[in-house]
């Protein structure tokens, strides 16, 4: 449900919070929810990221699991998100880590259809506009985008998924845009209930759906929905985290 011409609402909230540069160090702590309590505030990092014409919104909470502070995730057809605004190079930084524990996928969910654009987890990495290798025409829709809503949206999207059908390692357009990429980390059921570890090359994934070198992160998001299947799910997601080589 992100990019230009549908999205670009969607994509102007994903630009529309105080951006945090990242310092020069050996990891990037983009989500250290493990070092909060629970119950604790998330919103002083994380921003809520809502859409205009979806009135359910996904809840999210700092919880204990085993002993470890994460944040849970619950929808009920509903749709909104968890977005921080930090830029990245990922020459730099390519290598993102988190983990995630789902309890559901949900059966009308196709990552190739508008009504089946749902995920039970879901991780955006969005990417900074640089006009540098677009037309006239590209570029004059991200103008025309600044002008009335006061900044640029992003110039892409990566969505890493767990999908319900789609196989692992599966990389295809969002439904709404081509400027999304969706990338089926985890599918099915195998895994349902088992925090699983994740870790993927954000500078090599961005290469290989765009065919083109990424310009910088501009920001990560975390989105567990359900509004188009109108199914029901609850997600957690721990510590995210940038790394070098």
């Amino acid at each position: 449900m992100i990019l230009l011409s549908t999205g670009i609402a969607c994509l102007l909230l994903l630009a529309g919070f105080s951006l945090l540069r990242a310092q020069a160090t050996d990891i990037i702590e983009v989500g250290k929810f493990s070092t909060a309590n629970a119950g604790m505030d998330l919103f002083s990092v994380w921003k809520p990221l809502t859409f205009k014409k979806i009135k359910q919104h996904t809840s999210y909470n700092l919880v204990e699991d085993n002993g470890v502070t994460v944040v849970k995730a619950t929808s009920n057809a509903s749709a909104s998100g968890l977005i921080r605004k930090i830029e990245i190079d990922p020459k730099l930084y390519p290598v993102l880590t988190w983990r995630w524990k789902v309890t559901k996928i949900y059966e009308k969910g196709d990552v190739t259809k508008k009504e089946g654009d749902d995920y039970p987890a879901r991780i955006y990495i969005t990417f900074k506009y640089e006009p540098g290798n677009l037309g006239f025409f590209e570029k004059l829709k991200y103008e025309t985008a600044k002008t009335l809503y006061g900044e640029y949206p992003p110039i892409a999207a990566l969505n890493y998924i767990w999908a319900s059908k789609a196989p692992e390692g599966t990389i295809v357009p969002n439904p709404y845009t081509d400027r999304t990429m969706m990338i089926v980390v985890q599918s099915g059921t195998q895994k349902l209930n088992n925090w699983v570890e994740e870790a993927r090359n954000v500078y090599e994934d961005y290469k290989k759906a765009f065919g083109e070198e990424p310009p910088h992160i501009s920001g990560v998001a975390i989105m567990t929905d359900s509004d188009n299947t109108k199914e029901s799910s609850v997600a957690f997601y721990g510590d995210i985290i940038f790394r070098m080589k």
